[in-house]
């Protein structure tokens, strides 16, 4: 049975809005409560492309809807720029997802009207109940009829935890009172529906519970470092942003500049359209689509260990916060997240930005037998080939606590970077390979890791290099 969520369905549905001036008012006013709530209000940009594909749908301009169209005529790229390469469309649209995925999670009970993204499309669709419905829907959700998971609890930008199962209320046929004969076309799809996600939900729990020997058992470094400290545990998050601004500007952000919240580099030297593109997507403080699911799995590692992650964005610490004794991870390298630059000093391996090629690449400044003296990826962002990652335990310069870092020539090396570093049983066996076992004292390393890269997604992670890093006394 095709579903009613195919493309020509939702041009129709949007077809028969616009045939009363009310309903697209009404719409209208839903959409302008999205955008101006607590979920869309820290991203400017997602906000203004939800504003868009809702535009151009009620015109009736679907041919818009597609990503070159909009990155040229909401993002200013040239009719020439390449897809491939600049992911800006897909990413904001991922990320538009997720917030309303947030968005209904919280206020669902009381909206008329529900919108969603379809993945792999950029036609909105439109879901209107009665409120009635609505509201009971919701309750249903609530006594855990249908499976369902409220996300306040890490980041803006979450994901949801593995071994949960989530229904959008935005993929299941329109409840329409009115219709009992629709209705009951589509109750066995349903009630099937409604059976799988119990099914994996169990499925989930039973899959992912550690047995009582994994949960006694020492956590590898840096977790044993993070969960055994009685300091608090701060994720930092990357600002891909800043990248953006340097890729437009050609001139790198320093860190000094960033700390004082300097985040143009020579203002002056810009056009005018650069200069507008610059500050728009300052306005909001974002985070990149990596990054998510390293804060889920982080999170449930320390809960496991009865621990608590503060997470945050680059953007909102300064200088001072890093100056206590508690212990950091920070995701993306100094492209993205110039305070990486604070523990570069301590390293082997390093992030070194080629300006002929537009891409960072690792340069290894003590190579050891078998060891290349710099490692070049092959793939930029969102594209095939070869790319490295840097996973690393550090000091935190004139204090006793750690930082992590996790961080990739591109955005698929940072994921595979946290996915490593999450993997416990993989970690502990490849720290082993390094002369360090989960008993030792804390001691400091760093991994280069290899992966390779498909369509933005990271595969065959391996681990080419491990250096156990000189310390301190300890104090």
């Amino acid at each position: 049975m095709q579903l009613p969520s195919t493309t020509d369905s939702r041009i129709a549905e949007f077809a028969k809005l616009t045939e009363h001036k009310g309903d697209v008012a009404s719409l209208q006013h839903h959409l302008k409560e999205v955008i101006e709530g607590d979920v869309f209000k820290g991203s400017h940009r997602s906000g203004q492309f939800l504003q868009y594909i809702i535009d151009q749908a009620i015109a009736g301009h679907f041919d818009s809807l597609k990503e070159r169209v909009i990155g040229m005529e909401l993002f200013g790229r040239s009719a020439s720029y390449d897809t491939g390469d600049d992911a800006i469309v897909r990413v904001t649209a991922s990320d538009v997802r997720k917030r309303l995925l947030q968005h209904y999670g919280r206020y669902g009970a009381t909206s008329e009207y529900r919108i969603s993204l379809p993945s792999g499309s950029y036609i909105p669709e439109i879901t209107r109940l009665p409120r009635g419905e609505a509201g009971s829907l919701d309750g249903a959700q609530a006594h855990g009829e249908i499976g369902h998971v409220h996300r306040d609890s890490l980041v803006p930008n979450q994901e949801i935890l593995p071994g949960t199962t989530v229904i959008e209320v935005s993929a299941l046929p329109h409840l329409d009172a009115a219709r009992p004969m629709r209705l009951a076309t589509y109750r066995w799809f349903f009630f099937g529906i409604l059976i799988l996600a119990i099914n994996l939900a169990l499925w989930g729990v039973f899959w992912n519970r550690p047995s009582p020997v994994e949960t006694q058992r020492a956590s590898p470094l840096p977790w044993s470092a993070f969960f055994g400290s009685s300091h608090a545990i701060e994720l930092i998050t990357s600002d891909p942003n800043i990248s953006d601004i340097q890729g437009i500007t050609g001139s790198e952000v320093s860190l000094s500049d960033y700390a004082n919240h300097k985040y143009i580099p020579v203002p002056n030297k810009l056009t005018p359209e650069q200069d507008y593109f610059c500050r728009s997507i300052l306005r909001g403080d974002n985070s990149a689509g990596v990054d998510t699911p390293i804060v889920a799995k982080v999170a449930a590692l320390a809960q496991a260990n009865s621990k608590s992650v503060d997470v945050r964005t680059a953007r909102s610490i300064q200088i001072t916060d890093l100056k206590s004794d508690n212990n950091f991870i920070f995701l993306g390298s100094p492209r993205s997240d110039p305070w990486f630059s604070l523990f570069s000093d301590q390293l082997d391996f390093r992030f070194v930005f080629d300006k002929s090629s537009g891409s960072e690449f690792i340069r290894n400044f003590h190579p050891r037998p078998n060891e290349q003296p710099q490692y070049v990826p092959t793939a930029p962002g969102w594209a095939t080939g070869d790319s490295y990652a840097i996973l690393a335990l550090v000091r935190n310069p004139d204090q006793s606590g750690h930082v992590l870092l996790l961080a990739g020539a591109n955005g698929e090396g940072t994921a595979a970077a946290g996915k490593f570093a999450t993997d416990l049983p993989r970690l502990s066996t490849e720290l082993r390979k390094c002369g360090i076992a989960p008993s030792d004292p804390i001691r400091h390393f760093e991994m280069l890791l290899h992966l390779n890269t498909m369509a933005g997604t990271p595969n065959n992670i391996d681990l080419v290099a491990c250096h156990i890093l000189p310390d301190a006394p300890a104090r």
